[in-house]
């Protein structure tokens, strides 16, 4: 790069005839590079700009936020690392606004803030949890209008995890609170529920019976917020902005139950990634989770009874939390009922009347494995053997004209046909009516008034 003062003098001695090679050689430049600056290719002073390494992702950021123009930044910045983006977070966020990327939003652009205040929470003090509902979830789920996970996030270092659930009675409340203290590596002394009515009763904000024995069961204190107070368990609703833009707003049609479980896992391990900074030193939300003193928890789960719905397969299996168990044969299409009591190994299936007729090994959750009984393999392969025949199929290529007596309905129909009416004609029996005619045509004489006495 020439510096003002040699660039003033190259295009001095350009003036006074000189040629480039006598110039370059007279500065000690190359001549392309002298070439450069007097054909105005090069401003002096500047240096050349590297190529964007944004600009092959321009055009795919251009089309996700027309598509939704709410789609967080971050969200967006996974998808290009993904695509082999290399550039830093900050150098993507610059790129966005420097190529205005983002649709304008007029009806966000004039929303405004609120006050909040912090709250200060020791190390390994509290938990807070809520539920999630996601809507509009994948309908091979099953799981109706809106899928539900529950989020649980310590409230000092900020660390989250999560669990998916069919629906958020207490059974699968128990069943993925312990699924997220287990991904946390321990618990809390006190965890945090809004006027949860498996928690609660939401007029008092007293727990009930029921979770008051999960609660002794992990050894810990259960704090209500307060009505209206959504700020006092501020974290964990953070939590859950984040997993719905950054997670739940991308996930496809096609992925299983397991599937979008990974990918919440991995959004909740990449986040610990984030920086914070604490007494004036800088370190992360990993390295202050990981220095939380966090409570041992039980080696199973508190047991709960948990009860699932299933429709019988025409192979006469039954899914549940990602594995398929066998039931005996001619049951396809029955609703049936899958009980499972947390923490232990055996999975009971039963009918509309709680009479068990299956009972299985429960395998591992997601794994996709197929449970049969010995049994009821044997019994629905002879049920299928009994079903074949050995008799010849039908012909079909043969001759079969009508019978006589579907010829005598098909006159049967001409004729009705030809009268207008299909109805059957209705005798009715005029003697009666002529008979009441009769007893008419005769006014009876008035009765005679009694004399007054």
């Amino acid at each position: 790069m020439l510096t003002l003062e040699e660039d003033v003098d190259a295009h001095a001695l350009r003036r006074q005839g000189w040629t480039i090679s006598a110039i370059a050689r007279h500065l000690g430049r190359d001549r392309k590079t002298i070439r450069a600056y007097l054909n105005g290719e090069i401003t002096p002073g500047q240096r050349r700009q590297p190529p964007d390494a944004f600009t092959p992702f321009v055009e795919y950021c251009r089309r996700r936020l027309a598509d939704d123009p709410h789609l967080w930044a971050t969200t967006l910045f996974d998808e290009v690392r993904e695509l082999g983006y290399e550039g830093a977070y900050s150098t993507f966020t610059r790129a966005l606004r420097r190529y205005e990327v983002r649709p304008h939003c007029e009806p966000c652009h004039g929303a405004k803030g609120r006050d909040t205040a912090v709250i200060a929470h020791p190390p390994g003090e509290e938990i807070q949890f809520d539920w999630l509902e996601l809507p509009t979830p994948p309908s091979e789920w099953g799981v109706g209008e809106h899928a539900h996970l529950l989020v649980g996030a310590l409230s000092h270092s900020g660390r989250w995890r999560a669990q998916l659930a069919e629906c958020e009675d207490f059974p699968h409340l128990v069943q993925a609170l312990d699924a997220v203290l287990r991904k946390l590596g321990g618990t809390a002394r006190r965890w945090r529920f809004d006027r949860m009515s498996t928690v609660c009763y939401a007029s008092s904000g007293q727990i009930t019976a029921a979770f008051a024995g999960v609660a002794k069961y992990y050894g810990v204190g259960v704090d209500i917020c307060p009505p209206r107070r959504g700020n006092r368990k501020g974290v964990v609703e953070k939590m859950n902005h984040a997993a719905a833009q950054r997670w739940w707003r991308t996930v496809p049609d096609h992925l299983t139950v397991e599937q979008a479980q990974s990918g919440v896992d991995k959004l909740a391990v990449r986040m610990d990634e984030r920086r914070r900074t604490v007494g004036g030193a800088r370190t992360t939300v990993g390295e202050l989770a990981a220095a939380e003193p966090l409570l041992e928890i039980p080696s199973v789960p508190f047991p709960a009874e948990l009860t699932v719905e299933r429709t019988v397969s025409a192979q006469g299996l039954v899914q549940f939390e990602g594995n398929f168990y066998s039931v005996p044969p001619g049951l396809p299409g029955a609703r049936l009922f899958v009980v499972h009591r947390l923490g232990e190994d055996v999975v009971s299936i039963a009918t509309a009347g709680r009479a068990v007729i299956a009972r299985h090994r429960r395998a591992p959750r997601g794994a996709g494995q197929t449970v049969r009984d010995a049994g009821h393999v044997i019994a629905l392969e002879r049920r299928v053997l009994e079903s074949f025949s050995d008799r010849a199929p039908c012909k079909t290529k043969v001759r079969r004209p009508p019978s006589e007596a579907a010829l005598a309905e098909a006159d049967k129909l001409r004729n009705r046909q030809a009268t207008g009416s299909t109805a059957e004609r209705v005798v009715v029996d005029l003697s009666h009516y002529a008979a009441v005619a009769e007893g008419l045509r005769t006014v009876p004489p008035p009765k005679e008034e009694e004399n007054e006495e």
